[in-house]
């Protein structure tokens, strides 16, 4: 079976993304040196970092869907994949800054105490951003886009890091200014931890690791057929947010080829219906 592009949908995913990031960072990064928050100034860097990442991904998803051509048969779709670990990539080096750069400021005692103002900066972007996560969740779950499930993920850390900015400035307001210090360490260990895990996911996909619980479901479902005398192969991969199966069934030696070849489009069409596996390649052999 053919597989489909949605395009324009996984695309409003990553524009909402990088409209959200652009405003935000301009205001946290300029009202984290105005009311001398490290938190709030931290959350604005990790921002500005997340546009790059946020239009790797527009970059990907819009690749993914060029058609087929001589030099890739199976289309551009691990595009989405691809971008999804350049974002990780992106997102543990603005980590690893953040948490040098404040372990540096708490050793040394160099630690302010910011204006009560930039909790109020910190909490509003923490609402916006968890308001971007459900859209792009959503949309990722009807449009199947690794890439933009990714980026959810990043929009939920990002509400949370800012949740961490918001605690860090009312600290610091009650007399006990070096924790926004140690939460903007705090923030930079969730920046890198999500980073991580993105980046475990996109080479997990990119190396052709399949979770086993989905082929053994793939495998019940191809059982039901009464000609299907064996399940005796399944292959899986992903290709971008499609599912690739390659399928090595066993049937009775006598079956014709007409009968077989309207058992295969049977087979498909079931595993689409009911696993949205929208590739099969099936191999027959006798029993």
């Amino acid at each position: 079976m053919e597989t489909t592009n949605h395009p324009p949908k996984a695309l409003k995913g990553a524009i909402v993304s990088i409209t959200a990031y652009l405003i935000l960072s301009i205001l946290k990064v300029f009202f984290g040196y105005l009311y001398e928050s490290e938190a709030v100034l931290a959350d604005g860097f990790n921002n500005t970092t997340d546009i790059i990442a946020s239009v790797a991904v527009y970059i990907g998803i819009r690749v993914a869907t060029l058609p087929r051509d001589a030099e890739h048969k199976y289309g551009h779709a691990k595009m989405e994949t691809i971008s999804a670990l350049i974002a990780s990539l992106i997102m543990i080096g603005v980590g690893i800054f953040v948490f040098f750069n404040s372990l540096s400021n708490l050793i040394g005692g160099e630690y302010t105490e910011p204006n009560p103002l930039a909790a109020v900066v910190a909490f509003v972007s923490a609402l916006v951003m968890f308001g971007v996560y459900r859209f792009n969740l959503n949309l990722a779950k009807k449009t199947k886009s690794l890439a933009l499930k990714a980026a959810a993920k990043d929009n939920l850390a990002d509400a949370m890091i800012s949740v961490g900015a918001t605690l860090g400035v009312l600290f610091a307001y009650f007399q006990l200014s070096w924790m926004d210090t140690v939460l903007a360490i705090v923030i930079a260990g969730m920046i890198i931890r999500t980073a991580i895990q993105i980046f475990l996911d996109a080479t997990h996909q990119l190396s052709d690791g399949f979770p086993p619980h989905l082929v053994e479901s793939y495998e019940e479902t191809i059982e039901q057929f009464e000609r299907v005398k064996e399940v005796r192969e399944i292959k899986g991969r992903h290709l971008g947010n499609h599912v690739m199966l390659d399928v090595t069934i066993a049937v009775d030696g006598d079956l014709t080829v007409d009968a077989a070849h309207e058992l295969c489009d049977d087979i498909e069409r079931k595993l689409d219906e009911q696993h949205a596996v929208d590739s099969v390649h099936i191999h027959i052999e006798p029993i």
